[in-house]
């Protein structure tokens, strides 16, 4: 099973692309995610819908794709052709993360037309006539999105995605293009982490490390929204520390001398789809400016890293992971662990 997802700024022909390439590849079907961002408004309330200006930017079309996706090759099989713009990498990085955890590889296409033939198309796109003020709004939601797609491009959109210059191309030559780009390999699996769903509850061992300034540091991982601490999920027979030590070292190449010391355990309850569990936060110590210098961070699953003040992390982390910061920074003053239950002292 694997996902061929065709991506690239409006008017570039993708979804045109996408049905002739179903047509070239054994076992293909088309999954135009646009199809959930249409059941939204049968599914939510007007006040949900009314807050956002894209449903992109609602976790749960983000959601909904994943799962759709994932239901419709356990049900099918074979290659899903998915024709459908992505111009924020941390979307496409939880998109395709949450397919990398259900083990379904995903193949990134990116259609390229100069900006000149993007213009060109858009200009001359049809427009549903039943659509009030239709080809004014729609005509001018594609225009207003090749500043983000220009941006993209010149930043990360091109790192794992093929790219293909589709403006002298017809679809169908676009589609034998990509046909053969993942014939050959030419269009690869995109390198992103594979961390599994779980099924039932987990520990997690967090570490903090500070710098000279006792500022701490933050990751943002590519295969989940927001921002995180060095860590993960400890593994069956592994001692919790432990965990946070190689997680550490697998993270930021930073290699810890001894075991940290605990700072909070906290309770996640259970908020579905996740199952909660125990979340325990240790202090790694403080990093001098030579080992600050030699952090690093594995492409595929952290984005970037930065230390942060306490009010900065406010901003960054969801509010129940930041609250578990800002108690483990209190047991960290006064030199005795803490235990939380979803963030908040008990006992």
């Amino acid at each position: 099973m694997v996902i061929i997802w065709i991506n690239g700024a409006f008017g570039a022909g993708k979804t045109t692309t996408a049905r002739e390439l179903i047509e070239l590849i054994p076992n293909s079907t088309l999954f135009d995610p646009e199809v959930v961002g249409g059941a939204l408004p049968h599914l939510l309330p007007p006040k949900c819908l009314a807050e956002v200006g894209d449903f992109q930017d609602l976790p749960i079309w983000r959601r909904l794709v994943i799962d759709t996706a994932a239901a419709m090759l356990a049900e099918l099989g074979g290659v899903l052709v998915v024709p459908m713009t992505l111009l924020r990498q941390d979307y496409r990085d939880e998109i395709f993360g949450g397919l990398a955890a259900r083990r379904i590889p995903v193949r990134h296409v990116l259609l390229a037309p100069a900006e000149t033939i993007l213009r060109e198309r858009i200009a001359g796109r049809e427009v549903p006539p039943d659509l009030p003020d239709g080809e004014i709004r729609v005509r001018q939601w594609a225009f207003d999105h090749i500043e983000p797609y220009r941006a993209a491009l010149a930043s990360w959109l091109t790192a794992d995605a093929y790219p293909l210059d589709t403006g002298d191309l017809t679809p169908h030559e676009a589609a034998l293009r990509i046909a053969e780009a993942v014939r050959t390999g030419a269009a690869p699996v995109c390198d992103i982490v594979q961390t599994p769903e779980p099924t039932a509850e987990t520990v997690a061992a967090g570490v903090l490390l500070f710098d000279e300034q006792d500022r701490v540091l933050l990751v943002d991982p590519t295969y989940k929204a927001g921002w995180e601490f060095p860590g993960g999920v400890v593994e069956p027979g592994e001692a919790p520390a432990r965990a946070g030590i190689r997680e550490v070292a697998e993270e930021t190449g930073i290699t810890l001398g001894g075991v940290p010391r605990l700072l909070v355990v906290d309770w996640e309850p259970p908020v579905p789809p996740g199952y909660g569990g125990l979340r325990l936060l240790f202090d790694g110590g403080r990093l001098d400016s030579t080992e600050t210098g030699r952090l690093l961070l594995p492409g595929p699953e952290l984005r970037g890293w930065r230390f942060v003040t306490e009010a900065e992390a406010a901003g960054l982390l969801p509010p129940v992971r930041y609250e578990r910061l800002r108690w483990a920074l209190r047991a960290r003053e006064r030199g005795a662990a803490l235990y939380l239950e979803a963030g908040t002292p008990v006992g």
